[in-house]
C-alpha cells in the first residue's frame, strides 16, 4: 500500500505532518489549516475530473480554470479571513434497484477545490489511525483488496460464522455533533474544524426546493467518504478492536468498505454476543441497521469429504454474491459471482443506451459500448465469474444487434451482417482481469 507520506506530489510541510501523524497515531495534531495554501488549492483543482458536473453556479472546471491563479489567490484569502462560504449543493437522483433513487450532491468547482484540499490533509492525519480491516476510499486500497483478504480468510478457515450488516441511509444519518467530537480527538486546530464545518453545514437545492439538513454528510462530496470513514472508525472499528475483541474466546475479523461490512467469527457464541449488541451500538450514534439486510449465519468451509450437494447459503458483498464452490479438482473454495440484480441492471442500462443512441455512427456507438463494458469488466472479471461475464457479453451483443436492426426499415441488419460488423468493431473478450486468488 502507498502511504500518504510516499506520494511525490505532497508538499514538504505536508510530508512533515505525515511523519508526525505516523509517529503518534493517537495524539492531536496542531496547525493544519495553514497547510491549505495556494499550492494545495492548485493541487486540489488538478485532481478534479475534466468532465466534473457543474454545481448551482453552472461553472465548469474549464471555465473556473481561466485566470486560475487569481481565483485561487482570492479563495485562499477568503479561507484565511473566514469569509469563505460553501455554496448550496445541487441534488440529483441516481436510479437504484427496485425503482428507488440515490440522492447525490453536486458541489461547485470552487467548493470541490476546498473539499479536495481538506481531504488531502485529513487523509495524512487519519491513515495511521485507521485499522487494516478498512478498505473503502483509502489510498492504495480497493474493493478487490478487501475481497482478496475475505477470500483468504474463508479459505484458511479463520472464521465459520458471519454477520452481514447494512446501515440504512448511512451518510444521511451521521450525527454531525458526534462527528465533530471525534474529529477533535485528532484535529487540534479550530480553523481546520471550521473549514470542515463549512462543508458539512450546507444548503441543498433539489429542483426548486431548498433545504438545510441538520444531520449527515452530502453524498457526492469528495470529503464525505473520508468523514464517513472517520465516523465508522470510532463507532465500529475501534469499538470492535478495543472493547469487543478482548471479551471474545475465538478469532474475529472485520472487513469494511465504507459503510458496507461483514464480521467473521471463529465461534458461534462470540458471533451471537456481538450480534446482540451491534444494533444498540449503532443506535447510540444515530445509525440504524436494516432489519431485512442484517443477519447472522453459518458460513464455514464444507468438509473436504463432502463431495456432494451444495455448501452453506450465499450472501452479497461489494457487488458480488459470495458462495462456496467446488474447484475442478473437487475441493471447496469461496466463489464470487456478479449479483443477479447488478447483472440485470448492467444489461438494462446497456439496452437503454443502445436504444437512445441507435442512430449514432456505428464507430461512435462501438467506442462508447467498449468504454462501458471495460468499466464493468475491470471490476467483475475475477476468477470464477466467467459464466456471468460471458452471459453479460452475450446479452450486450443481442441488445446492440436489436437496436441496430431497428435503425432503418430499408436495410436489414441480419446476424450475418452483424457478425461481420463485429470483426471490424469487436467487443471486449471475457478474460479474467483481476486475480482474487493465485
Amino acid at each position: 500500500m502507498t502511504l500518504p507520506s510516499q506520494r511525490p506530489s505532497m508538499s514538504p510541510r505536508l510530508l512533515k505532518v505525515a511523519e508526525r501523524a505516523k509517529r503518534d497515531p493517537k495524539g492531536p495534531i496542531l496547525s493544519l489549516a495553514s497547510l491549505i495554501d495556494e499550492p494545495a488549492l492548485e493541487r486540489a483543482y488538478g485532481r478534479i475530473r475534466k468532465d466534473a458536473a457543474v454545481g448551482v453556479d453552472g461553472v465548469s472546471k474549464e471555465q473556473y480554470g481561466q485566470n486560475l491563479t487569481a481565483k485561487l489567490r482570492d479563495l485562499h484569502e477568503r479561507l484565511k479571513s473566514k469569509r469563505y462560504r460553501h455554496q448550496a449543493i445541487r441534488r440529483v437522483h441516481i436510479p437504484k434497484e427496485g425503482g428507488k433513487t440515490r440522492p447525490i450532491g453536486v458541489s461547485t468547482i470552487e467548493d470541490k477545490v476546498v473539499q479536495n484540499a481538506l481531504r488531502e490533509v485529513l487523509e495524512v492525519v487519519y491513515e495511521p489511525v485507521f485499522y487494516d480491516g478498512s478498505y473503502g476510499f483509502r489510498p492504495g486500497r480497493s474493493a478487490h483488496d478487501a475481497l482478496r483478504v475475505f477470500d483468504r480468510m474463508l479459505h484458511e478457515r479463520e472464521v465459520s460464522w458471519m454477520i452481514e450488516a447494512d446501515i440504512q441511509s448511512y451518510f444521511d444519518s451521521i450525527d454531525r455533533t458526534k462527528l465533530k467530537e471525534m474529529l477533535r480527538q485528532r484535529v487540534a486546530d479550530e480553523s481546520m474544524l471550521r473549514h470542515i464545518g463549512k462543508c458539512l453545514h450546507v444548503g441543498v437545492l433539489d429542483g426548486a426546493d431548498y433545504s438545510e439538513p441538520e444531520e449527515g454528510t452530502v453524498q457526492g462530496s469528495t470529503l464525505s467518504p473520508l468523514l464517513g470513514n472517520v465516523y465508522l472508525h470510532y463507532v465500529l472499528d475501534d469499538w470492535l478492536e478495543t472493547e469487543v475483541r478482548p471479551r471474545l474466546r475465538g478469532r474475529m475479523r472485520l472487513i469494511r468498505y465504507a459503510d458496507d461490512f461483514v464480521i467473521g467469527f471463529q465461534l458461534e457464541e462470540d458471533a451471537r454476543r456481538v450480534m446482540a449488541v451491534l444494533g444498540k451500538r449503532m443506535r447510540r450514534f444515530g445509525l440504524k441497521l436494516h432489519p431485512d439486510k442484517t443477519r447472522l449465519f453459518p458460513f464455514a468451509r464444507p468438509s473436504k469429504w463432502q463431495r456432494r450437494g451444495k455448501g452453506p447459503g450465499s450472501f452479497d458483498f461489494l457487488g458480488f454474491t459470495v458462495h462456496w464452490r467446488r474447484s475442478p479438482k473437487g475441493f471447496w473454495r469461496p466463489g464470487f459471482v456478479t449479483r443477479k440484480a447488478r447483472q440485470r441492471r448492467a444489461v438494462m442500462a446497456i439496452d437503454d443506451w443502445c436504444r437512445r443512441h441507435r442512430h449514432l455512427p456505428v464507430k461512435t456507438q462501438h467506442a462508447a459500448l467498449t468504454r462501458k463494458l471495460n468499466g464493468h469488466l475491470n471490476y467483475f472479471s475475477v476468477n470464477g465469474n466467467g459464466e456471468r461475464v460471458r452471459a453479460l457479453l452475450y446479452y450486450v451483443r443481442r441488445r446492440w444487434h436489436k437496436w441496430l436492426r431497428r435503425r432503418s426499415q430499408r436495410t436489414r441488419m441480419t446476424w450475418a451482417r452483424f457478425n461481420d460488423l463485429l470483426k471490424v468493431f469487436p467487443l471486449p473478450k471475457p478474460t479474467v482481469r483481476v486475480q482474487l486468488w493465485a
